[in-house]
């Protein structure tokens, strides 16, 4: 977990109570090939790591200035991001933060579905997604850095498999109430516990007291989705909680969630799986 870092190479613990030994402080270390952020204790919901790190973001930006290879695992990248590494480029990142880079970090592209990203790599930027993705980061620098065999016979000894399958099947909606729109939190606390209503736009709308095309336009400005595949998403999630939870059919769960028509919740459902 990455912390300010001491002036001197000192130990320290980290969170968790983690001894941390470095063998040399950043301000000591005046050239690298590769530099890794790693992941920081950054719950969902806090605000981002703004003027924290100065020290490190600086350090960064001379090593890439100079010509280091600099990676991030899963909210690393928000070290990158807050650096302007990141900047015009894609990104890979765990799913949760896409909602914060939405807000604070909007010249980035986020690619939630990646595991890990490369678009960048030519200008010596690679990032990767949640924790575990940091296998599929130390193959590739392996093998950059060594060779294919090499990485090939880590992956053998260690029994590390590639997350081919990307993030989306682990993926869920953060239900965050934004808090910019007094109107509209109050309509995702409502939707919250009535997305299976009948109509529920239109109920959202009522619930509101503004006009449908007003009220749609404001849902859009606060949280960044239209109602409608808001209301999708929150049924989705629901209907991957109890298929998960429960032995029951598809056809029940796409009535349990809203969807009177099993056949049009079916293919919803195979949509945004794919």
């Amino acid at each position: 977990m990455l912390r300010s870092s001491p002036p001197i190479a000192r130990h320290f613990r980290c969170f968790g109570n983690v001894l941390v030994e470095p063998h040399i402080a950043i301000g000591d270390l005046a050239r690298a090939d590769v530099a890794i952020v790693c992941d920081m204790y950054t719950p969902i919901d806090t605000p981002p790591p703004q003027a924290r790190y100065r020290r490190e973001i600086e350090w960064l930006q001379r090593m890439h200035a100079r010509g280091a290879l600099i990676a991030s695992v899963c909210s690393g990248s928000l070290i990158l991001a807050e650096a302007g590494l990141l900047d015009g480029r894609q990104c890979a990142a765990h799913w949760a933060y896409r909602e914060l880079f939405r807000a604070r970090y909007p010249l980035v592209n986020l690619c939630i579905e990646s595991i890990l990203s490369l678009e960048s790599e030519p200008e010596m930027i690679i990032t990767a997604a949640a924790v575990t993705a940091w296998q599929d980061l130390a193959l590739h620098i392996i093998k950059r850095f060594c060779g294919s065999e090499h990485a090939l016979r880590t992956a053998k000894v260690y029994l590390l498999g590639s997350h081919t399958e990307g993030q989306l099947p682990f993926a869920a909606m953060v239900r965050q109430i934004q808090k910019n729109d007094a109107v509209i939190s109050k309509c995702q606390e409502w939707i919250a516990l009535n997305y299976a209503s009948a109509d529920p736009v239109a109920a959202m709308s009522n619930h509101s007291g503004l006009h449908p095309r007003t009220f749609s336009r404001r849902f859009r400005g606060a949280t960044g989705h239209l109602p409608i595949d808001y209301v999708h998403a929150l049924r989705i999630e629901e209907a991957k909680r109890l298929i998960e939870e429960r032995s029951i059919g598809l056809d029940d769960v796409g009535y349990q969630v809203g969807y009177e028509d099993p056949t049009f919740f079916r293919g919803f459902s195979n949509e945004k799986s794919a």
